[in-house]
């Protein structure tokens, strides 16, 4: 007699927690294992936050934001309901709907949430947003900056990282006069140089981007402009905060979970109680993995290892990311420590005019660091170095040149290795694409449902664009020619 499935509850139904319950679906299609129930408090389907910039920019629609899989008879997901205790004694979870859950196993995937800096005028008495002032971090907050996106209206993103210098450049696109203010001494500080922060900053004034970096913002004045730290005031009708996110801990906390900057959790995602497990941004591992998607991910995938009892082995130990910035007009690829200069050959290329700067840090052979800003091709390359520990080819210039790449004996139809990586939030090689059109995948949608691939970061969806129309292109017959002209 085979014993019943086990009962695994997942607080948080985001890009992680909804990844969890893919995985687990793909090691136990049947449900014989375990059974997975999913609350979320947001009432929208699983989407992917990280690709609110292109919905702000019109590029996409909302219903292109959600995630594939997941859905399973084994699977259940509730919306629009909100975890408010956890018994750990019991077993037992609180829901607002006054209903409780019992669980085996439970999954912390709680993320965290935008915080709003101590400036004066930001935030009204209860904490919450004043007029004129949004965040960036869900649908709703994604509706708010799009009410107060007309164009010619002047705005301030405050914060010059990753979200907020495509949150600005998708306000551009909306026709709006945007300008990001970043205490750093530049722009993309964690991602980027000081040298290549000056050429991309030129790069995004070309694109109606004002950038106001080393001074902080000192007070909001709503309907008037965001006041700098200078006494300068920059003229704005709202400003959209993306200047810091705090995890999500409450429940874990009032539990007796232990807790710091996230919750604690050791190789295998286990709190201190082994029934209770954290992934993603609310959880706190000692190689790293908070504020990027690939990680929580990668913990996801351990943990359904684990649960489902495919492999007991399974272990976290961090992962090596690759940031991409997904600004229309600008590529730009960074990995690895950017400011290895002291420890590590480093060769450098600036080309001001061109909106170009590259710079390689080498360690014994391997990849450690490196800014492509305008390389694409040797972005490409140097990104698969990095994520194999594959050694460095001896002419350094060479490789940031692009004349290092990897050869083939056949040329593809958009360029590129079949075995160069796509998609680097979910590992899609060019050949598991090709794979999975030739089976029948014939859109974009049906490759992110068969591979994955754009459903992470979005930094392959022009990529993935790309070899669907040169695919189509090249597969198109006689009779497929015949069949559109009759369309």
């Amino acid at each position: 007699m085979s014993a019943a499935p086990r009962n695994v509850v997942v607080i948080g139904h985001g890009m992680v927690g909804s990844r969890f319950a893919e995985e687990v679906v793909r090691r136990d299609p049947g449900g014989q294992r375990v059974r997975v129930t999913v609350v979320g408090a947001e009432p929208e389907p699983a989407y992917n936050r990280i690709l609110m910039p292109e919905l702000l920019s019109g590029r996409l629609e909302a219903e292109e934001l959600r995630l594939p899989g997941g859905e399973a008879p084994a699977v259940t997901v509730r919306t629009a309901t909100a975890a408010t205790a956890i018994d750990a004694r019991a077993r037992r979870v609180s829901l607002s709907d006054g209903d409780a859950l019992d669980y085996d196993e439970l999954v912390l995937a709680t993320g965290a949430r935008a915080t709003l800096l101590p400036v004066p005028g930001l935030a009204q008495e209860g904490g919450q947003p004043a007029p004129g002032v949004a965040t960036l971090r869900d649908m709703a907050d994604c509706r708010r900056v799009l009410s107060a996106a007309r164009p010619g209206a002047p705005m301030v993103v405050l914060g010059g990282g990753l979200l907020g210098l495509e949150t600005a450049r998708a306000l551009t696109e909306r026709g709006a006069r945007v300008s990001v203010v970043e205490p750093a001494p530049h722009v993309l500080p964690r991602q980027i140089d000081a040298a290549g922060g000056e050429i991309l900053a030129a790069e995004l004034a070309n694109l109606g981007i004002t950038c106001y970096t080393g001074q902080g913002a000192a007070r909001w004045l709503s309907g008037y402009g965001m006041e700098l730290e200078d006494g300068q005031v920059v003229a704005a009708d709202a400003v959209v905060v993306t200047a810091g996110v705090r995890a999500e801990t409450e429940l874990a906390r009032a539990a007796g979970i232990a807790v710091e900057r996230g919750v604690l959790v050791d190789d295998t995602l286990s709190t201190a109680d082994p029934r209770i497990h954290a992934i993603g941004d609310c959880a706190q591992h000692k190689d790293g993995g908070a504020g990027l998607v690939q990680p929580g991910w990668e913990q996801a995938a351990v943990l359904a290892d684990l649960l489902t009892g495919t492999a007991p082995n399974a272990r976290y130990s961090g992962g090596r990311t690759v940031a991409r910035l997904k600004v229309e007009g600008v590529e730009l690829t960074s990995l690895g420590d950017v400011h290895a200069d002291d420890e590590a050959e480093t060769i450098t290329l600036a080309d001001p005019p061109g909106g170009r700067y590259a710079k390689l840090s080498v360690r014994d052979d391997q990849v450690v660091g490196a800014i492509l800003l305008g390389f694409p091709d040797a972005a490409a390359t140097i990104a698969q170095l990095y994520d194999s520990y594959a050694p460095v080819p001896q002419d350094r210039l060479a490789l940031l040149l692009g004349r290092s790449l990897p050869e083939t004996t056949e040329q593809p139809a958009s360029g590129g290795t079949g075995d160069a990586v796509v998609c680097y939030c979910n590992g899609v090689t060019r050949d598991q694409l090709d794979a999975a059109w030739r089976d029948g995948a014939r859109t974009r949608d049906d490759l992110a449902a068969t591979t994955r691939a754009t459903t992470g970061c979005g930094g392959c969806v022009r990529d993935v664009n790309a070899l669907v129309a040169a695919w189509s292109e090249r597969d198109s017959g006689p009779n497929d020619l015949v069949e559109a002209a009759r369309a």
